[in-house]
């Protein structure tokens, strides 16, 4: 019985809330239970908060009581990512350069709009580093696994948040995006994770990333990341970035229909070579979108030189957060993390002025593309997941994680929102992830697409 509340979607927890046939309490020590379980073996979260959950359910199960909850997730278990503050919480960043006795004075603006409406934060999950490459492992923490197989990585940055997900460890889970962190792992995890447009979702202390770096929701359901993503949307005056509020409501997701869309289908972006096994499971899940009502055409992108462009915005952002370590602090971190940061200290400011501009036009060719075509499908990885505690394949002669991760980095750059969707398993019994983008601030349209895939290929449990 408490896996089966632990797995329920947040959107099913709330309607058992206002029937009376389920408490918060409840919820929140299903939760727990499948942290006890399952967090030994994986390696999903860096710090728990038990007591203090437990106290926050039992507050809003009084509030439900009197016919008051505060908020759309009033009792919902929730986890935040560990490179953003919640209060009174220790905030690592996957890091020993960071002070253990620390405590975060106040919550992160999304998190602060989390809180008010009511979420129960079960705890902090593991990332890499100030999650800085696509597989969740530290130098603090040791090794992230993934719940289809241990011996394999997640992926990552938000690797912990992914398996919470996967495992029932929570109903709502933050990740951060500067190059495919949430996307990476909601299809290495077979679970359901949104990257939206960059400024939806506001950021302060802001990502040492920059501007590449996006906030979103990963979950069992698209309905549950639609009413995370609600909650965590609009702007605030911490975060100069963020878009002015259009009143979305993603709760509302067009009707679940893609009947009449007219949708692009990219299966390499022009250079990404992708596995026979996952190439298959994303075409036939593109052929169900046709089946489902929509137009389909295979288009033709070149996106190869996004590849240097990411390289020299992320190499350039590492670099900027080891200008501020000290030479202690910088022994104690990940040697790829310091490889990573020493080339980036060598790439020159014509170098980047010419990546601003290169960034500029890959915007503009996406852009244009969509506005003709309402979404654009591609694979979300070219891979199953790989053995954990690397950084890329054994055997692929790769040097860093950019090199395998070519759907996820180019729409950071052009800041689209864009999801992965569970769409099956290889013949090793591993997740496939499908990629859906959509024009900026149009996060309803990729909602819509993945809500109408999903009623046909729902999330499924780890056995």
């Amino acid at each position: 019985m408490s896996r089966d509340i632990a797995m329920m979607s947040a959107t099913d927890l709330i309607r058992s809330f206002a029937a009376g046939t389920l408490s918060p309490v409840e919820a929140t020590e299903a939760a727990l239970a499948a942290i006890d379980a399952h967090n030994g073996k994986l390696n999903a979260f860096v710090h728990v908060d038990a007591e203090g959950a437990l106290a926050a359910a039992k507050a809003s199960e009084q509030r439900w009581r009197d016919g008051r909850p505060t908020g759309l997730i009033d009792g919902v278990p929730t986890t935040i990512k560990d490179l953003a503050d919640v209060k009174a919480l220790p905030t690592r960043r996957g890091s020993k350069t960071t002070d253990p006795e620390y405590r975060a004075p106040e919550d992160a603006p999304f998190v602060a709009r989390l809180r008010d409406h009511g979420a129960v934060f079960l705890g902090k999950t593991t990332t890499p580093e100030i999650g800085w490459k696509g597989v969740t492992d530290s130098p603090l923490t040791g090794v992230t696994r993934n719940p289809w197989n241990p011996e394999k990585t997640p992926g990552g940055s938000s690797g912990g948040a992914a398996v919470s997900a996967a495992t029932g460890m929570g109903a709502l889970h933050q990740g951060t995006d500067g190059g495919g962190s949430i996307r990476i792992p909601a299809a290495y995890t077979g679970i359901y994770g949104i990257k939206p447009t960059f400024g939806r979702v506001p950021q302060y202390p802001a990502s040492a990333m920059g501007t590449v770096s996006h906030v979103g929701p990963m979950t069992r359901t698209v309905a549950d990341a639609a009413l995370m993503l609600t909650v965590m949307s609009g702007p605030h005056i911490s975060d100069w970035y963020t878009a002015p509020d259009d009143g979305r409501d993603f709760r509302q997701i067009s009707g679940k229909s893609v009947r009449g869309m007219r949708i692009a289908y990219c299966p390499d972006l022009g250079f990404a070579q992708v596995d026979p096994d996952i190439a298959e499971l994303v075409a036939a899940a593109v052929r169900r979108f046709a089946e489902l009502g929509a137009y389909i055409e295979e288009v033709d992108l070149e996106l190869s030189g996004s590849a240097e462009t990411f390289r020299i915005h992320w190499f350039t952002g590492a670099a900027n957060a080891y200008r501020a370590l000290g030479p202690d602090q910088r022994e104690l971190l990940d040697p790829g993390l310091a490889e990573v940061c020493l080339e980036g200290l060598e790439i020159t400011l014509p170098d980047y002025q010419d990546a601003i501009r290169e960034r500029e036009k890959l915007g503009f060719e996406i852009n244009r593309l969509l506005d003709r075509y309402d979404l654009l499908l591609t694979p979300a990885m070219p891979t199953a997941a790989f053995d954990a505690g690397l950084e890329v394949p054994p055997g692929s002669g790769m040097r860093r994680w950019t090199e395998w991760t070519p759907f996820s980095y180019p729409f950071n750059l052009t800041q689209h929102p864009a999801a992965s969707v569970p769409c099956g398993f290889t013949r090793d019994g591993m997740p496939a992830g499908l990629q859906i983008v959509a024009a900026k601030y149009r996060e309803d349209k990729v909602f819509s697409g993945s809500a109408a895939y999903e009623t046909i290929c729902p999330f499924k449990m780890p056995t």
